[in-house]
């Protein structure tokens, strides 16, 4: 790649790469990894590692050259610093909506519940007894233990109905069903 880039303000290396010169577009985006990495190293996702936010906020940068409007009195800089700031807190906000926690707040039955996770005594108690119950089957029926077994693995609603032979709507009322279970027992514990 040409050192000519180096010369060029980042408002012209953002024209460049909208009239579709993808060495200025990359030039670009390799200039802003810093300052990606520097924003994501203060984040967390749940269930996400460091390299995801990154990811995150590389997608603010094409959405930065490809919404940057110059009559505006912002520089790219400033813009581009407000998308990727924008774009890791969309995602952060995402990862914490209710109908992904069963997928934030679960873990596999496999995996246990240890100390080392769960420090609060009473949070390790109340979640290994949850977790007896579910193995148990005396919390969920038969086929609401598969689907929610299969929904906390991350699968679709679709493909649980695949995996299970149940309509996607047999499947979607199993996992209510489950969610409304776990919330109702979980008040019966901490006596609400």
């Amino acid at each position: 790649m040409d050192n000519k880039y180096t010369r060029m303000t980042d408002e012209m290396l953002v024209s460049l790469a909208r009239s579709g010169n993808a060495d200025a577009e990359e030039y670009l985006i390799r200039k802003f990894k810093d300052t990606v990495r520097r924003k994501a190293r203060v984040c967390f996702i749940a269930g996400a590692d460091n390299e995801d936010i990154v990811q995150e906020g590389m997608i603010g940068i094409f959405k930065a050259i490809k919404a940057y409007d110059e009559t505006k009195d912002a520089s790219f800089n400033t813009f581009a610093e407000i998308c990727i700031t924008g774009q890791i807190r969309t995602a952060i906000k995402t990862a914490k909506r209710y109908k992904h926690a069963p997928l934030n707040d679960s873990l596999p039955l496999e995996a246990g519940v240890s100390k080392d996770n769960y420090p609060d005594p009473e949070t390790l108690y109340i979640l290994k007894e949850e977790i007896n119950d579910i193995k148990s089957g005396s919390v969920f029926s038969e086929m609401e233990l598969i689907v929610w077994n299969e929904y906390i693995k991350g699968h679709t609603h679709y493909e649980i109905a695949q995996i299970t032979g149940k309509t996607p709507k047999a499947v979607d009322n199993a996992i209510w069903r489950a969610k409304r279970k776990l919330k109702e027992d979980r008040y019966a514990r901490i006596g609400v």
